[in-house]
Protein backbone atom coordinates (compact mmCIF):
# COMPACT_ATOMS: atom_id res chain seq x y z
CA UNK A 1 0.00 0.00 0.00
CA UNK A 2 1.33 3.41 -0.91
CA UNK A 3 2.30 5.97 1.69
CA UNK A 4 -0.66 8.33 1.88
CA UNK A 5 1.17 11.12 3.63
CA UNK A 6 2.51 12.72 0.44
CA UNK A 7 -0.96 12.90 -1.12
CA UNK A 8 -2.49 14.33 2.02
CA UNK A 9 0.45 16.66 2.68
CA UNK A 10 0.07 18.20 -0.78
CA UNK A 11 -3.61 18.91 -0.17
CA UNK A 12 -2.97 20.20 3.33
CA UNK A 13 -0.30 22.53 1.97
CA UNK A 14 -2.77 23.90 -0.56
CA UNK A 15 -5.32 24.49 2.21
CA UNK A 16 -2.93 25.84 4.85
CA UNK A 17 -0.65 27.88 2.63
CA UNK A 18 2.40 29.04 4.57
CA UNK A 19 0.82 28.50 7.98
CA UNK A 20 2.63 25.57 9.66
CA UNK A 21 0.26 25.61 12.64
CA UNK A 22 -2.78 25.22 10.41
CA UNK A 23 -1.00 22.49 8.40
CA UNK A 24 -0.30 20.55 11.60
CA UNK A 25 -3.84 21.09 12.95
CA UNK A 26 -5.40 19.82 9.72
CA UNK A 27 -3.07 16.81 9.68
CA UNK A 28 -3.97 15.99 13.27
CA UNK A 29 -7.68 16.32 12.45
CA UNK A 30 -7.28 13.84 9.60
CA UNK A 31 -5.31 11.33 11.65
CA UNK A 32 -7.55 11.53 14.72
CA UNK A 33 -10.75 11.27 12.71
CA UNK A 34 -9.56 8.37 10.59
CA UNK A 35 -8.17 6.46 13.56
CA UNK A 36 -11.41 7.04 15.48
CA UNK A 37 -13.37 5.43 12.65
CA UNK A 38 -10.94 2.52 12.52
CA UNK A 39 -11.49 2.02 16.25
CA UNK A 40 -15.25 2.05 15.70
CA UNK A 41 -14.89 -0.48 12.88
CA UNK A 42 -12.84 -2.74 15.12
CA UNK A 43 -15.46 -2.53 17.88
CA UNK A 44 -18.53 -2.85 15.64
CA UNK A 45 -20.83 -5.65 16.68
CA UNK A 46 -23.58 -5.13 14.12
CA UNK A 47 -23.91 -4.42 10.42
CA UNK A 48 -25.27 -0.91 11.00
CA UNK A 49 -22.38 0.29 13.16
CA UNK A 50 -19.86 -1.22 10.75
CA UNK A 51 -21.48 0.45 7.76
CA UNK A 52 -21.72 3.88 9.43
CA UNK A 53 -18.05 3.79 10.50
CA UNK A 54 -16.97 2.67 7.02
CA UNK A 55 -18.92 5.50 5.38
CA UNK A 56 -17.49 8.05 7.81
CA UNK A 57 -13.99 6.79 7.04
CA UNK A 58 -14.79 7.09 3.34
CA UNK A 59 -15.88 10.69 3.85
CA UNK A 60 -12.70 11.53 5.75
CA UNK A 61 -10.57 9.92 3.04
CA UNK A 62 -12.42 11.83 0.32
CA UNK A 63 -12.15 15.13 2.17
CA UNK A 64 -8.39 14.75 2.56
CA UNK A 65 -7.86 13.23 -0.91
CA UNK A 66 -6.49 9.90 0.29
CA UNK A 67 -7.42 7.52 -2.56
CA UNK A 68 -5.90 4.37 -1.02
CA UNK A 69 -7.81 4.91 2.21
CA UNK A 70 -10.94 5.76 0.22
CA UNK A 71 -10.72 2.44 -1.63
CA UNK A 72 -10.30 0.53 1.63
CA UNK A 73 -13.26 2.34 3.19
CA UNK A 74 -15.33 1.37 0.14
CA UNK A 75 -14.18 -2.22 0.52
CA UNK A 76 -15.17 -2.18 4.18
CA UNK A 77 -18.59 -0.67 3.42
CA UNK A 78 -19.25 -3.32 0.78
CA UNK A 79 -17.79 -6.19 2.79
CA UNK A 80 -18.65 -8.24 5.82
CA UNK A 81 -18.61 -6.54 9.21
CA UNK A 82 -15.48 -7.33 11.20
CA UNK A 83 -13.43 -8.39 8.16
CA UNK A 84 -9.97 -8.73 9.72
CA UNK A 85 -8.14 -8.39 6.40
CA UNK A 86 -9.60 -4.98 5.58
CA UNK A 87 -9.11 -3.82 9.17
CA UNK A 88 -5.42 -4.75 9.01
CA UNK A 89 -4.96 -2.93 5.69
CA UNK A 90 -6.68 0.21 6.98
CA UNK A 91 -4.56 0.11 10.14
CA UNK A 92 -1.41 -0.31 8.03
CA UNK A 93 -2.26 2.72 5.90
CA UNK A 94 -2.99 4.85 8.94
CA UNK A 95 0.16 3.67 10.72
CA UNK A 96 2.19 4.97 7.79
CA UNK A 97 0.78 8.46 8.31
CA UNK A 98 3.24 10.17 10.64
CA UNK A 99 0.87 12.42 12.59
Amino acid sequence: MAYIGEQIDANLSAAAGDDPELFRALGLAFAESARRQLDLLERSRCDGNWHVAALRLKSIAATFHAPDLLALADEAADGAPGDPAVLRRIARVLADYPV
